[in-house]
């Protein structure tokens, strides 16, 4: 597979896994031995180990025997991705992975919290006409941005190569329009380049600037406040806060209001991390080519570099070049819909619960020392007290764990227990999906998608709900909740309802 069919999900007719097998350890734990290396740690109840097909697990055993790998980590949403599994974890002290980052740079998460009350969008006029306002600002679809939507915030070349660069900077901020407070609630508001500067991201945009590949930079900042297509979304919910004490002071530490609308969203680097991605894969692939190293498994899209390289250096600062759109793409868009919430109904407030990524390389402390670590279709999760959480809204909760389900079934906001330190403080980033694209559109019924939709009152802005996207391509979310919780790695905070979703029905770009 190249670089440049990387947006097609591989299918599960490309190998068969003969290693071993996975071993249970406990109701929702298992390991997956392999010949040379401790084992991978599986997180899981036996239903939804069952979900991981060969290609997954091949994948799994191909990361962890990869140079420099010390850990790796299956969760409950893992199914086949490029090179490693989506919903894994893969550390490295000595050296960086492009494929257990994937051509998304930092997609994420991010929970919107207003001040409405459920019944204030009870009536589907009115949340026809909060959809209809959304969207006016918010295009949805592969390759579309601003043009798109005529109340979009228009980001221009100038200011575009500011906050690639700075992230979420107060300049930043104020140029579009996003609260300067939001910043303090997102797990990394900025990204830095190999040296810690953000000089070095400086230097290296002004070399991708003199490449042909990159000569379409102002198109791709002009998707800055859009979400894209494939499995990325708006979605309209209801809080619902768990019952218990910990739940309700959690929720407070959160921001969580019981009861009232919030929104969340999905999406990520847009084009811009797709051409720094796909860009990265093509170089390294080439040198791999040019100096004969041998691939981890044979496989191209398990390509990697050895910390402080020049190889290495370029992938990082590539990575928080995306890394930076993403976070500016998804306060933007919240800043939006917030907008688009006051033009419906006036006088409507609200605040960033928070914003948390899922396809990222991040540094942290691993076992006393520093390494990077790789959370593909992964979410961070830190239990209060963790020393990275010192100095945040978080530091004695632990900070919220975004994980979308699927409108029918709902989503989850959830907390990091003490156990998180056995899958690297990392959790699952949703449901993950249990069927391809290609099969779902074989084997599911639109009729029968559609009717869920119209029996649970969640309207769209599609006229039919794309059915690779339906909630049977993906996995039983109770059952990968049961999992989180069984295993000790998170508690439930709060449910989230849905009441009505943004999403794209063209073809998929993930």
């Amino acid at each position: 597979m190249t670089a440049t069919t990387m947006n097609r999900r591989p299918t599960n007719d490309r190998t068969t896994y003969t290693g071993p097998r996975m071993i249970a350890t406990g109701e929702a734990t298992a390991m997956l031995p392999t010949e040379t290396t401790p084992p991978i740690k599986v997180f899981g109840t036996q239903a939804i180990r069952e979900t991981f097909d060969d290609l997954c697990l091949q994948q799994a055993v191909n990361s962890r025997l990869a140079p420099g790998v010390t850990d790796l980590v299956l969760n409950p949403d893992a199914h086949c991705g490029y090179g490693a599994p989506v919903g894994c974890v893969m550390v490295s002290p000595t050296h960086i992975y492009p494929g257990p980052v994937g051509v998304d740079i930092k997609c994420s998460m991010s929970l919107l919290q207003l001040d409405l009350p459920a019944e204030a969008i009870e009536d589907r006029k009115v949340r026809r006409e909060l959809i209809s306002a959304i969207c006016r600002r918010t295009p949805t679809g592969a390759g579309k941005g601003q043009r798109h939507a005529e109340k979009s915030r228009h980001v221009n070349r100038s200011l575009g190569r500011q906050l690639v660069v700075e992230g979420a900077s107060e300049d930043v901020c104020q140029s579009l329009g996003i609260p300067t407070s939001w910043t303090f609630r997102c797990e990394d508001a900025f990204h830095v380049g190999h040296d810690e500067t953000s000089d070095a991201l400086g230097a290296r945009l002004e070399m991708l600037l003199e490449r042909r590949d990159m000569s379409n930079f102002s198109d791709k900042m002009k998707q800055l406040g859009s979400y894209g297509g494939g499995n990325h979304f708006g979605e309209c919910e209801v809080i619902e806060v768990g019952e218990g004490e910990h739940a309700r002071a959690t929720a407070a530490t959160f921001g969580l209001k019981d009861g009232n609308v919030a929104f969340l969203s999905h999406c990520g680097s847009r084009g811009f991390g797709h051409n720094l991605a796909s860009g990265q894969f093509k170089h390294l692939q080439s040198k791999f080519d040019q100096w004969g190293i041998p691939l981890p498994a044979g496989d191209r899209e398990l390509v990697y570099a050895p910390l402080g390289s020049d190889e290495a250096n370029d992938y990082i600062n590539d990575m928080s070049l995306g890394a930076n759109f993403a976070t500016v793409n998804h306060l933007l868009i919240n800043a939006l819909v917030l907008e688009a919430f006051q033009e419906v109904i006036p006088g409507t407030k609200g605040n960033l619960v928070y914003f948390i990524s899922h396809n990222i390389a991040r540094k942290e402390i691993v076992d006393n020392r520093p390494a990077w670590v790789h959370r593909k279709g992964a979410t961070r999760a830190m239990p209060g007290g963790h020393h990275s959480l010192v100095g945040t809204p978080f530091a004695k909760t632990g900070h919220p764990i975004l994980l979308p389900g699927n409108p029918r079934d709902g989503s989850a906001v959830m907390v990091a227990d003490e156990g998180a330190s056995a899958s690297c403080y990392s959790v699952n980033h949703g449901a993950g999906r249990v069927l391809g694209r290609r099969h779902a559109k074989r084997v599911l019924d639109q009729a029968t998608v559609d009717s869920e939709f119209t029996t649970g009152d969640i309207l769209s802005n599609c006229r039919n709900y794309p059915i690779d996207e339906a909630p049977a391509a993906y996995k039983d979310f109770e059952e990968v909740l049961r999992s989180v919780k069984t295993a000790g790695l998170a508690s439930e905070v709060a449910r989230l309802k849905a009441r009505f979703v943004i999403k794209d029905a063209s073809k998929a770009d993930d």
